[in-house]
């Protein structure tokens, strides 16, 4: 699960990844669902844990799968959400936490297929350049 945060200046809500898969990478917050969580449950509990915000969570904004280590396929299902207090504060498995501008993601590491996967969602709002 993962969550598609934005604040009052349209900038995203992204960790770096502190430990594999996506080591130094730059990600939306979210993680794995535990037993018995609800998808609502797990994206703010992952993004508490990652980011120190409370969030309230929206709609599904969409879902894709990647491959993970030892041929294991993770389906990520990415929710809208809102900050609903705290103080942004890298956590858990997240060595860092910003705001970026489409601008700014786009000239950052990240994780695997999220800038076109995003740009294909319509949370960023102009294609990649030919050359990215």
């Amino acid at each position: 699960m993962g969550a598609v945060v934005r604040d009052r200046d349209g900038r995203l809500l992204l960790i770096r990844r502190g430990h594999p898969p996506g080591l130094g990478l730059w990600s939306l917050p979210g993680g794995r669902t535990e037993p018995g969580e609800t998808d609502e449950q797990a994206v703010v509990r992952e993004v508490r844990e990652e980011t120190g915000l409370d969030v309230v969570v929206g709609e599904l904004v969409g879902s894709v799968e990647r491959a993970g280590p030892d041929g294991a396929v993770f389906d990520i299902y990415d929710y809208a959400a809102t900050v609903a207090g705290g103080v942004p504060t890298a956590g858990d498995d997240a060595s860092a936490v910003r705001w970026m501008s489409e601008d700014e993601l786009r000239s950052v590491p990240t994780s695997h297929g999220l800038v076109e996967t995003l740009t294909e969602w319509g949370v960023l709002t102009r294609p990649p350049p030919p050359w990215s």
